[in-house]
């Protein structure tokens, strides 16, 4: 048997993979055996910025005490009629230690410093999330926006394979786009002026002076950087509020806070600190891939 764990870290670009051999991923088998089972308040969001944990594929023949893919989250895995604690909690500390497989990645010396910070950003998000769920308001302020439809998103053949700049642009291309990837002229670096260079090459345009008013034809998109690391990106909607999708997981209407999100340059965005600019999306007329 053999284990590929993707640490699902990024919103706009793919997250990275590492392949475990046979003998540490029978170790890493028996340390992720589901324990107690979790009750519907035990189970973690994972539609937020930055950490969302580690995504488990079971490759070869699959061992049945658990799914071929599933979510291990601070310690509780989740997947198709799994929600249980992990018998070894502590998997994520251990996997992203500086003795441990994430040291593999040629993504920098300081890529396992920066996921242990995240993972320990999600432990205090969960500490202060809320417990109720917010209405969702049904006014209608921005007549060409696109309506708030996350059960769309939210499939199996949809939801992996788009990002938040598909969804921002509310263009389905199943590749997981990249600003610029259509136009040849993906970005060069992971910061503001170049992501945004990228989104104009696509057909985006920029709007730095909307200050989060609907414009009057197409709609309203944000972008915001992760400095070095990431991008990502907003859409408001026809209420007036802003939605999202954090990579490959389901399309949120909140923030890292379980706030609604009134306007994202005030919205708690986690390691996503630049702010860059608001964008207007002409349906019809960008194209991404």
């Amino acid at each position: 048997m053999g284990l590929r764990i993707t640490i699902d870290l990024f919103s706009g670009r793919r997250n990275p993979s590492i392949e475990l051999g046979a003998a540490e991923a029978r170790d890493a088998f028996d340390r992720l055996r589901p324990g107690r089972k979790l009750e519907v308040t035990e189970i973690p969001p994972e539609s937020t910025l930055g950490y969302r944990g580690l995504i488990i594929e079971q490759t070869g023949k699959p061992k049945k005490v658990l799914p071929q893919v599933f979510r291990l989250l601070n310690g509780k895995l989740l997947g198709t009629g799994l929600a249980s604690r992990a018998t070894d909690e502590t998997f994520e500390d251990f996997f992203c230690g500086s003795k441990g497989p994430i040291r593999r990645l040629k993504l920098g010396k300081a890529f396992p410093g920066t996921a242990r910070g995240e993972l320990e950003r999600f432990r205090e998000i969960i500490q202060k999330w809320p417990a109720q769920h917010y209405p969702w308001p049904r006014k209608k302020m921005c007549k060409c926006a696109p309506l708030y439809e996350p059960a769309w998103w939210n499939v199996p053949q949809r939801q992996p394979l788009n990002n938040c700049y598909n969804y921002a642009t509310n263009y389905r291309s199943d590749t997981f786009a990249q600003p610029g990837q259509a136009a040849g002229a993906i970005y060069s670096a992971l910061t503001c002026p170049a992501v945004l260079s990228a989104a104009v090459a696509d057909e985006l345009i920029d709007s730095p002076s909307a200050d989060n008013k609907c414009p009057k034809e197409g709609h309203l998109a944000a972008l915001v950087i992760w400095p070095g690391s990431d991008f990502h990106w907003y859409r408001k909607g026809r209420n007036g509020y802003w939605t999202h999708k954090p990579g490959g997981t389901a399309v949120t209407n909140v923030d890292n806070s379980g706030m609604l999100i009134i306007d994202p340059r005030t919205a708690d965005r986690g390691p996503y600190t630049d702010f860059c600019t608001f964008m207007v999306v002409m349906h019809g007329h960008i194209k991404i891939s």
